[in-house]
């Protein structure tokens, strides 16, 4: 798994109190393995997606990973 797709996994897990094991699986909204080679590519990708309550941004940069609560009374 790339490792900002686990950043972003790792905080949606802290945020709710869970271990990463416990969140529902990711492919049911994105594929994990499509996502990982678009961030692999080399360029300067920009992807988002919605999880579990949660808009999730990854890029520009490999190291660039937002995860804000998509609804407010979280």
């Amino acid at each position: 798994m790339h490792p900002a797709i686990s950043t972003a996994l790792t905080r949606i897990a802290a945020h709710n109190d869970l271990n990463v094991a416990d969140l529902p699986p990711l492919y049911e909204v994105v594929d994990p393995e499509a996502l990982a080679a678009v961030l692999e590519s080399g360029g300067n990708a920009l992807v988002g997606f919605e999880y579990e309550d949660y808009r999730v941004v990854i890029g520009p940069g490999p190291d660039d990973v937002t995860v804000e609560v998509i609804d407010e009374n979280r």
